[in-house]
């Protein structure tokens, strides 16, 4: 009966054993999916970077960039809950938390702002040669507008309507990330293309280093004070690409928006805390990824932001005495 009761207990141990080993030995890695836009602009090598500091700095924390068409579909995807984390422009997601535009049929998108990044550059480029000067020359005139999708398509349509162009009727116009567009515009496809993004875009870049290819950027600087009166002042505003960021254009005024790292306001309160921290604190890593990085500062992360905070946003710029109540 001893050695029944001791075989009895040892095997009650090892079952214990087996049982408890099991619970506490595998860890749960919580999986981040971050929304950002196309190979060929910032969104999707400055997500990357994102990615790669969340893994390497979060324990039991993994996160991937994946390409998308950018604002408007990387909102869509915040609410659906198949993204965590997303890349958007200012007006696209002050549409998403109003339910409007691009936004009626899924409803009003519950998104919070960790940072605003950088501002987004309108590119509106053609050749040379096409004799576009201005974006009224645009009438009747073969024009990608952006992915559907895109944050790029919202404001394009919006600068043709404010510059009196019905975008249905007055171009023909096409639906293209700024990857095709470059394609489409070498093979003389198109006349000219829209593209938001910060500076550099690198398949602009290649545009104007393909030999034969004389590419103008147009100002749209003029169409600002319509807009303005239309969406209301702040929203949008006036920014130059610099003199030679594009091998040889000129300084560009043209119309600008911030970007911003949104998520759902679901995320836990630390984990958001954590991610806004990661944006400062390995800054000089995601710079070296992408040159947009540097443009992030603790006073800039807080201006342009049209929709709420998060809690565990907020909670980091108080530590670091920058949160206005």
């Amino acid at each position: 009966m001893t050695i029944l009761r001791l075989a009895a207990a040892s095997v009650a141990a090892l079952c214990m054993a087996a049982c408890s080993g099991g619970s506490t030995s595998t860890t749960v890695t919580k999986r981040l999916s971050i929304a950002t836009g196309g190979t060929g602009g910032v969104f999707y090598p400055y997500g990357g970077g994102i990615a790669k500091v969340i893994s390497e700095n979060l324990p039991g924390v993994e996160a991937t960039a994946e390409v998308t068409a950018a604002s408007v579909d990387n909102l869509k995807f915040l609410k659906q809950g198949t993204s965590d984390i997303a890349f958007t422009m200012a007006d696209t997601a002050q549409d998403a938390v109003s339910g409007r535009e691009g936004f009626e049929e899924i409803g009003a998108v519950p998104v919070r702002t960790l940072a605003v990044l950088y501002s987004s550059y309108v590119h509106l480029v053609a050749l040379e040669s096409s004799g576009i000067v201005r974006v009224s020359d645009l009438k009747g005139r073969t024009v990608s507008t952006g992915a559907a999708g895109s944050g790029t398509t919202v404001l394009a349509n919006r600068i043709l309507n404010a510059a009196g162009l019905d975008p249905q009727h007055d171009i023909r116009a096409q639906s293209l990330g700024v990857a095709q567009s470059v394609d489409a515009m070498k093979d003389g496809k198109i006349d000219a293309f829209f593209w938001n993004a910060g500076l550099p875009t690198a398949s602009i870049l290649d545009l104007v280093n393909t030999p034969g290819i004389h590419a103008r950027f147009i100002s749209t600087d003029e169409i600002l004070p319509k807009l303005n009166q239309i969406y209301g002042s702040g929203l949008y505003y006036t920014a130059v690409i610099p003199k030679g960021t594009y091998k040889t254009n000129p300084d560009v005024p043209v119309v600008a928006v911030a970007n911003l790292l949104v998520v759902s306001e679901s995320m836990p309160e630390m984990l958001a805390h954590d991610i806004t921290k990661l944006l400062f604190d390995k800054q000089s890593d995601l710079a070296a990824i992408h040159p947009q990085a540097r443009e992030l500062g603790i006073e800039t992360a807080l201006k342009g932001s049209p929709v709420p905070y998060h809690p565990g946003a907020i909670r980091y710029y108080r530590e670091r005495q920058a949160w206005k109540e």
